[in-house]
């Protein structure tokens, strides 16, 4: 009776484990947010994945501008009077907020996707040490180039 009791516990641990790793996150940079400069730090980021880090900077600030402008109407614009009215404007605002989180995603990702080999797989270890779902792209491969010694 005792280990029957046993096997229940482990069973409920295990399965709330694998309820929470499979609601995990994904494991982004924020490279929109206040967060940009470590990440040239951390991954040691070469110049032409520091000059594609600041295209994608200015293309999220566009986009989170626009987002942020439509959020702002929405909460200006918008009836609030009935629960029935804030219910309405709660579901059009999670819309909103999901559209800028998929931005950052998008962002985050073509940055990703600029990586090598070596800076994708500690950005693995790193999002596994985190519990986060890791962005799934294939690492560049750059050719070195080879200087002749004479």
């Amino acid at each position: 009776m005792v280990y029957f009791k046993h096997i229940k516990v482990f069973i409920i641990f295990f399965l709330s484990i694998a309820y929470c790793y499979g609601q995990s996150t994904d494991c982004t940079l924020d490279i929109g947010g206040e967060t940009a400069n470590p990440v040239v730090e951390i991954f040691q980021l070469n110049d032409v994945q520091k000059q594609k880090l600041e295209e994608l900077r200015a293309k999220y600030s566009l986009s989170s501008k626009s987002i942020d402008d439509e959020i702002a109407k929405l909460l200006a614009e918008h009836p609030q009077s009935t629960p029935e009215e804030l219910l309405t404007l709660a579901k059009k605002y999670r819309v909103l907020q999901l559209k800028l989180m998929q931005s950052s995603r998008d962002i985050d990702e073509e940055l990703i996707a600029t990586f090598n080999q070596r800076q994708y797989d500690f950005y693995l270890t790193l999002c596994h040490e985190a519990v986060r779902k890791p962005i799934v792209v294939n690492p560049v491969i750059y050719e070195e180039t080879l200087v002749d010694e004479k």
